[in-house]
C-alpha cells in the first residue's frame, strides 16, 4: 500500500508531505483547488508521461517521491529481486522533471527507465480516472475490463506474445520463399558485396591503429627535432643540463644541511625530483628511438586508409562500421542459402507457433465466455442498486474468422446495455447517455476492482453525474472496498466524502502574488464542516451541520 507521498514544486504545490493509511481516504475541496494533484503527481511517479508545465512557476524541477510497503505484495516484491532493486519489504519511487521537460526516475535509489515504473506500477496502484466512463465507447477496452475481471490479464499477455512469435516466423517464412529470381539477384549483390569486404580484410582495430600511426608518421620529423631538444636539456648537454644541476644542487645542500637540519626536507625534495627527471629521460628516449622517419611507411598507411574509407563511401556506412557492415550481410547470405532441411524446420516452426497461440487463445476464450456471463449478474445487481433497476447489462463475445485472429484473441468483445424493459441490448455508444455511462462505469469499476490483486485502488471523481440517494449507494460500495484494500477517492459528493475512513482538504490560498495548493487531514470536527460545506455551500447553517452530523455518524 501507498505510506508516504512527498511533492515538491510540482503544478500549485510548493511542498507537500502526506502520511497515508489503509481504508478508504477521501479527497475534496471546492472547485479549482487541485484535488486530483496529489494523483496526478502519483501517476508521475507510476510512469505517466512528464511535462514541463507541471514544474511549478519560478521553480526548476519538479520532484515526487512515493514510498510503498509491498510486504503483502509477492508480485512486486519478486519483480524487484528480478531487476536487483530489492529493499527489504519497502519500495520507493521517485521522479524528477525539469523545466526543460527532461525526466528522471529512480527505484530504491537506482536509476530506472519508464517501462520499468510502469511495469512495477501495475502491482503498486489502479488508477480510475474522471474520464473513465468515456473509455467505454471504445470496444477495445470492454476486452481490457473482461480480462481483468477474470483476473486473465497474464494469459492476455502471453496471447499476445505468442501471436507475435507466429506472425514473426511466417513473415521469415515469406521472406525465404520469395520468387526465386528475387532471391537470385539479392544472392548476386550479396556475394559482390562480400567479395570486395573480404578481399579489403579489415581487422578488428586496424582502422584506429592505421590512424594513429598515420598521426605518428606525418608528425615524426618534429617529434624527434623537438624530443631531441628536450633531451639535451633533461640530460644530454655537456655542462648545463637539467640533471647535472639538480647534482651541483644537492652537493651544495649537503654543505650547508649540517648546519641546517630542517633542510632535510628540501634535499629529499631534490633526490625525488632528480629521480623524476632521470625515468623522464629514459622514457623519452625509449619513445624517440621507436620514431622514425619513414616517408615508404607513411605512404602504405595512407594507402590503405583511403582504400577503407572508399569502400565504405561505396557502401555508404562510416569506415568503423564495416565489419558489422560484412556480418550482417554474412547472415542474410546465410539465411538466403539455407538448406530445404532447413526450411522444412521453418516450416515446421510455424506450424508449432500457430498451435500454442491457438491452445493459450482457447483457453482465454473459455475464461472470458465464462466470465462474461458472471460479469453480467454482477454489473446488473450494481446498476440496480444505482438506480438503474430496468438495465440488463451484457457482455458479448463475436468470434473472428482464423483470418482474422490477431494479438487480442479469438474473437470480439463489446458490452451492450438495455436501459429500460423490453428494449433490445445495443452498443453502450449508442444508446447509453451521460448519467447512464458514468453509473455504468461505476459498477463495472467497483465488480474489477474486488477481484483486483492491486492492493491500492484511486477513483478520481468517478461519482460525477450522480447524487442523492445513488451517491450513498455509491459511497457505501468504496468503503467496502476499502474494508480490504487501500482506497484514495477524489470525491465531490458529500455522501461519498461521509463514507470515508480519513479525509482530506485540499485547499488553494494566495500569498506575495503567488497561489498554492495544500492539503490538510481532517479531524473529526473539521470533518463535519467540510461534509456540510458539500451540502450546503459557504454560508453553513445548523440543517446543514445537523444533516452533515447525520450522514457521518451512519
Amino acid at each position: 500500500m501507498l505510506t508516504h507521498l512527498l511533492i515538491n514544486n510540482f503544478a500549485l504545490v510548493d511542498q507537500l508531505e502526506l502520511e497515508l493509511k489503509n481504508g478508504m481516504t477521501v479527497i475534496s475541496g471546492e472547485t479549482g483547488a487541485g484535488k486530483s494533484i496529489m494523483l496526478d503527481a502519483l501517476g508521475l511517479t507510476l510512469g505517466d508521461r512528464a511535462d514541463s508545465d507541471t514544474v511549478r512557476e519560478g521553480e526548476e524541477r519538479a520532484e515526487i517521491t512515493a514510498t510503498f510497503d509491498i510486504s503483502e505484495i509477492p508480485e512486486a516484491i519478486e519483480w524487484l529481486s528480478q531487476h536487483d532493486l530489492d529493499q527489504d519489504n519497502e519500495c520507493q519511487i521517485r521522479r524528477i522533471v525539469t523545466r526543460e521537460g527532461r525526466s528522471r526516475s529512480y527505484i530504491n535509489g537506482q536509476p530506472a527507465p519508464l517501462n520499468q515504473l510502469k511495469e512495477l506500477g501495475q502491482f503498486l496502484v489502479d488508477i480510475h480516472g474522471q474520464h473513465e466512463h468515456q473509455r467505454l465507447l471504445h470496444r477495445e477496452y470492454h476486452r481490457i475490463l473482461l480480462d481483468d475481471f477474470a483476473q486473465q490479464r497474464p494469459v492476455a499477455e502471453k496471447v499476445r506474445q505468442q501471436f507475435q512469435r507466429w506472425q514473426k516466423l511466417e513473415q521469415t517464412l515469406k521472406k525465404l520463399t520469395e520468387d526465386s529470381a528475387e532471391k537470385t539477384a539479392r544472392t548476386q549483390l550479396l556475394s559482390y558485396q562480400l567479395e570486395e569486404l573480404n578481399q579489403l580484410a579489415l581487422q578488428e582495430d586496424e582502422l584506429e591503429a592505421l590512424e594513429q600511426e598515420q598521426k605518428l608518421l606525418e608528425n615524426a620529423g618534429q617529434l624527434l627535432q623537438s624530443g631531441h631538444q628536450i633531451m639535451q636539456i633533461i640530460s644530454e648537454h655537456d655542462e648545463q643540463n637539467c640533471i647535472s644541476l639538480l647534482n651541483q644542487s644537492q652537493q651544495l645542500l649537503q654543505q650547508v644541511s649540517r648546519h641546517a637540519p630542517a633542510l632535510s626536507q628540501v634535499a629529499e625534495m631534490l633526490n625525488n625530483a632528480q629521480i623524476l627527471v632521470d625515468e623522464a629521460s629514459h622514457e623519452l628516449r625509449s619513445y624517440l628511438d621507436n620514431v622514425e622517419l619513414s616517408p615508404e611507411r607513411l605512404n602504405e598507411v595512407e594507402e590503405r586508409l583511403t582504400l577503407i574509407y572508399d569502400v565504405a563511401r561505396k557502401h555508404r556506412v562510416q569506415p568503423d562500421q564495416l565489419m558489422e557492415l560484412r556480418n550482417t550481410l554474412q547472415l542474410e547470405m546465410d539465411s538466403l542459402h539455407q538448406s530445404d532441411e532447413a526450411l522444412d524446420q521453418l516450416h515446421q516452426d510455424v506450424t508449432n507457433a500457430r498451435q500454442e497461440y491457438l491452445t493459450l487463445a482457447k483457453k482465454l476464450s473459455q475464461s472470458r465466455q465464462t466470465h462474461a456471463t458472471k460479469l453480467a449478474k454482477a454489473v446488473d445487481i450494481q446498476l440496480h442498486s444505482l438506480g438503474m433497476t430496468d438495465a440488463r447489462f451484457s457482455a458479448q463475445l463475436t468470434p473472428l474468422d482464423d483470418s482474422k485472429w490477431n494479438a487480442n484473441g479469438l474473437e470480439e468483445v463489446e458490452f451492450l446495455i438495455a436501459a429500460n424493459r423490453g428494449q433490445t441490448a445495443r452498443p453502450l455508444a449508442k444508446v447509453a447517455s451521460g448519467g447512464e455511462l458514468s453509473r455504468i462505469s461505476l459498477a463495472i469499476q467497483v465488480i474489477t476492482a474486488q477481484t483486483s490483486s492491486t492492493p491500492t485502488l484511486v477513483f478520481d471523481e468517478v461519482d460525477v453525474g450522480i447524487g442523492g440517494a445513488i451517491a450513498e449507494v455509491v459511497g457505501r460500495l468504496l468503503r467496502e472496498l476499502g474494508e480490504r484494500t487501500q482506497i484514495l477517492c477524489v470525491t465531490h459528493q458529500p455522501q461519498v466524502a461521509s463514507q470515508g475512513h480519513q479525509h482530506l482538504f485540499v485547499s488553494k490560498r494566495s500569498q506575495k502574488n503567488k497561489t498554492q495548493t495544500q492539503i490538510d487531514h481532517l479531524d473529526q470536527n473539521a470533518r463535519l464542516q467540510e461534509v456540510a460545506r458539500m451540502l450546503g455551500g459557504i454560508q453553513l447553517t445548523d440543517a446543514t451541520l445537523m444533516h452533515a452530523k447525520e450522514m457521518l455518524k451512519h
